[in-house]
C-alpha cells in the first residue's frame, strides 16, 4: 500500500477536523473534495475562504481560483492578479467547486511537495 501525500493528509485532516488541521466551512470543503483535480491540490482553508495550491509548502503558488462562502452561499473568485476577480456568486458550494475547476489551467495537475519554485511571478 502507497503512502499517504502530504496532499492526502491534509484533506483528510481537513475533512476528518483532527487536531492541529486548519478549520473551514465543512459544505465547502466536502464540495471541493468531490471533485478530483481539487482533490488533487493543496487545501487551505483560511478566513473564510478555501484556496487550492500547485505545491504543499509557503511560499504558495497563489494563482489558482478560490471559494469564499459558506453552505447558503459562495462566491469564485479569480487568481488575485487577475483582471475579473469574480467568477461567479451566490452558488451552492457543489457548484463553487464545479466553476473553480472549469477555471483551472490546463497544466494544473497534482500538486507537488515542497515551496513554489516561481515565487513573485503570478500569472493571470
Amino acid at each position: 500500500m502507497a503512502e499517504e501525500t502530504v496532499v492526502e493528509k491534509t484533506w483528510c485532516g481537513i475533512l476528518n477536523r483532527l487536531p492541529g488541521s486548519r478549520r473551514g466551512e465543512p459544505a465547502v470543503i466536502e464540495a471541493a473534495y468531490t471533485e478530483p483535480r481539487l482533490r488533487a491540490l493543496f487545501p487551505f482553508p483560511s478566513h473564510g475562504a478555501l484556496t487550492f495550491h500547485r505545491n504543499t509548502e509557503f511560499p504558495w503558488s497563489n494563482d489558482l481560483p478560490f471559494i469564499v462562502g459558506d453552505v447558503r452561499a459562495c462566491t469564485v473568485y479569480a487568481p488575485l492578479r487577475a483582471s475579473k476577480r469574480v467568477l461567479g456568486e451566490s452558488l451552492t458550494p457543489q457548484e463553487a467547486a464545479a466553476l473553480v475547476v472549469a477555471h483551472l489551467p490546463d497544466d494544473c495537475g497534482p500538486a507537488f511537495e515542497g515551496p513554489w519554485p516561481h515565487r513573485g511571478t503570478l500569472t493571470d
